[in-house]
């Protein structure tokens, strides 16, 4: 309630005092639930449904526009796909719709809307009872950079530095940086986005960069980790699931692999960790598999078993990026029904809370995709009522309509550079 925030006992027992007018309700691998709080009553049982998002990426342009975001929807009717994730920020830092964040007019991060009603879509998505997922890539971000070049990374001589494709990145380090994002994060959350997924959470992978502080295991450890951190207090308010994106290298590297992305500690910030196992990616393979993409479901499914293995998290933590591309690194094998059936099968075997295709260009088939099963469940939308007080509850793993019992039910070592997503197409 509010910014108050109160964890369930075993037995799903619960009270929250705060103010507020809508009591948020959320667990790993269930829709989020608002109910009012003149809703409420004391010692209530209340219910979650249970929810495994299997997603499309649509980049800014692919969700605005119509043919490709139709042949999406299609695909999603046909098959087990139930969400979709969208760029908000893309990775040249252009805002996909107009905010009311003045730094990004500053800058003229919103000087191309591509989304022009940004609540309208959100409703005719969860009208559909598709789950939405606001990607926001962070410290790339070429806009930011060069219209703040004291908010940049810059090379050893001074100047502004550029990855492989030209763009420059912000300091990880800025806390101007960290409120900017931060800002974005919570202004989709505003506009009804069920989840938000921080991209390019981490610092460049190159050598010889310069930062507002000294470079270290440690400090970029701790920046990754201090920025989550912070993105999660602040969403609190909002009921918002949170997620960040890793190198799928990074599952296996016991460092931070150079960039401050380190497993552990990640994902004591954020609800869900999406590491990015396309087999071509994995450049160097992994024990066993020196040719990963002949192997995309070992790839997958030992990823996640040694993601799981390091954490002592729950499957259910973990919701993995499937390649659904052609492979760039391996000789240009085609990525088709085979080949994302059997990543599909892998996160799916192990448990993980569903999975998401990557495809730059967003194109998309039923090739590989499991047929529709069953009904997809709606999203319930609060409305907004008196000032909040105190309440009691409790959940139990339980699926059913809410009750007067106070119960909330819930349905049941490699050393490597990280690989790269594949370049934008088309």
């Amino acid at each position: 309630m509010g910014d108050s925030v109160v964890r369930t006992a075993r037995d799903g027992r619960f009270q929250i005092s705060g103010q507020g007018t809508m009591l948020g309700l959320r667990a790993y691998g269930y829709r989020r639930l608002e109910i009012p709080d003149g809703d409420l009553k004391e010692d209530e049982t209340l219910s979650l449904a249970p929810f495994k998002p299997k997603a499309l990426y649509l980049s800014s342009y692919g969700a605005a526009n119509t043919r490709l975001r139709e042949s999406a929807l299609d695909i999603i009717g046909k098959t087990d796909l139930n969400a979709v994730v969208i760029d908000v920020k893309s990775d040249r830092g252009m805002i996909a719709y107009k905010t009311d964040i003045p730094l990004a007019t500053e800058i003229g991060a919103e000087k191309i809307i591509t989304i022009k009603h940004i609540k309208r879509l959100m409703d005719d998505l969860h009208k559909e009872g598709i789950y939405t997922i606001a990607r926001i890539v962070v410290f790339k971000d070429n806009v930011l950079a060069l219209a703040r070049p004291d908010l940049a990374v810059r090379t050893a001589s001074g100047a502004i530095w550029r990855d492989r494709e030209g763009l420059a990145w912000t300091d990880p380090f800025s806390r101007q940086v960290w409120d900017y994002n931060i800002d974005l994060a919570v202004a989709a959350a505003r506009d009804g986005f069920d989840e938000i997924q921080f991209d390019y959470v981490r610092f460049p992978d190159a050598k010889g960069l310069v930062f507002s502080r000294s470079s270290t295991q440690e400090t970029r450890v701790s920046a990754i980790s201090g920025f989550l951190a912070d993105a999660r207090k602040r969403l609190i308010p909002y009921n918002v699931f949170l997620s960040a994106d890793i190198f799928g290298y990074v599952i296996w590297n016991r460092n931070d692999t150079g960039i401050g992305q380190n497993l552990e500690e990640m994902a004591r910030q954020v609800d869900y960790i999406s590491p990015m196992l396309y087999p071509s990616g994995f450049q160097y393979g992994i024990p066993g598999y020196p040719n990963p993409v002949l192997h995309p479901h070992q790839i997958v499914y030992r990823s996640l078993r040694k993601a799981e293995e390091r954490t002592g998290l729950p499957a259910v933590r973990f919701r993995p990026w499937l390649q659904a591309f052609r492979d760039y690194a391996f000789g240009g094998k085609p990525f088709g029904s085979k080949e994302i059936a059997a990543q599909i099968d892998a996160a799916q075997t192990f448990g993980s809370d569903g999975w998401m295709l990557w495809n730059p260009r967003n194109v998309y088939t039923t090739a590989g995709l499991p047929p529709k099963s069953g009904l997809v469940t709606t999203i319930r939308e609060g409305h907004r009522s008196s000032p909040g007080g105190v309440r009691t509850g409790t959940a139990h793993p339980l699926l059913g309509a809410a009750r007067r019992r106070g119960k909330l039910s819930q349905r049941a070592p490699i050393e490597a550079l990280p690989g790269q997503r594949p370049p934008p197409t088309g």
